[in-house]
């Protein structure tokens, strides 16, 4: 099964990352403005570049756009840092289920909105990081809309692995309508997790090919993204 790309949504997908990237966020903001943040925009599906912009613009920052560079470059740096911490867990399942699909030989990166070095401080803390090939992940300061991740995503895993990953043989998994949405607008098969805050119905509605209820049984995780779960797609 090496022709097919399997991308993972990081947060309540694989991990509960405890509340780090909004004290994260607080970090950078009071570093850069000098005060405290007071409120961070929502966040679940969405990459960091598009939560900066709107809680620069929440806070009243001026020319809030102008700022969301400097922002993402703070934001890698204290992450890389690992002076932040939190009580970042793997969700029940997550590490079998990988563990499953590299049987198969599967290829298996990231598709998240958090900027690598916070993706990849939430997966070490939660005993992830060696499991999975970041170099062909895609990552939040890419774009404002999750969707423009998968063919950045496509493309790294294309030079790295020496074959292209069309329509369905690329994976999204994840816990959001915007990863459905970001699969559906590539052709990419999406199997929704009902593990953070939208329900299986909610995942089914926004199009999901499969929805997985979590990621405890690793057989119906190899079949659902595998296809052997659906004709669909």
């Amino acid at each position: 099964m090496g022709d097919l790309l399997v991308l993972w949504d990081v947060d309540y997908t694989l991990v509960n990352a405890g509340g780090l990237g909004t004290r994260l966020y607080e970090v950078v903001f009071r570093e850069m403005f000098g005060r405290e943040l007071t409120a961070v925009a929502p966040k679940a599906g969405r990459t960091d570049r598009a939560i900066i912009l709107d809680t620069l613009a929440l806070a009243g920052v001026a020319s809030a756009r102008d700022e969301v560079d400097r922002f993402l470059a703070a934001l890698a740096h204290v992450s890389a840092s690992g002076t932040v911490r939190a009580d970042v867990r793997a969700l029940p399942g997550a590490a079998a289920a990988i563990d499953e699909l590299a049987l198969i030989e599967v290829r298996q990166s990231v598709l998240t909105g958090n900027v690598r070095p916070l993706a990849e401080l939430k997966l070490g803390l939660a005993g992830l990081g060696a499991r999975l090939d970041l170099d062909v992940g895609a990552y939040g300061d890419v774009h404002e809309v999750r969707a423009e991740l998968v063919p950045a995503a496509r493309l790294a895993a294309g030079r790295a692995y020496g074959t292209d990953f069309p329509g369905c043989s690329t994976v999204l998994v994840g816990d959001t309508p915007l990863d459905v949405e970001a699969a559906l607008a590539t052709g990419a098969r999406a199997v929704g997790v009902a593990t953070g805050s939208y329900s299986a119905a909610s995942l089914a509605a926004a199009g999901a090919h499969v929805v997985l209820a979590d990621l405890t049984d690793p057989g119906l995780v190899l079949a659902a993204v595998t296809g052997l779960a659906s004709s669909l797609c």
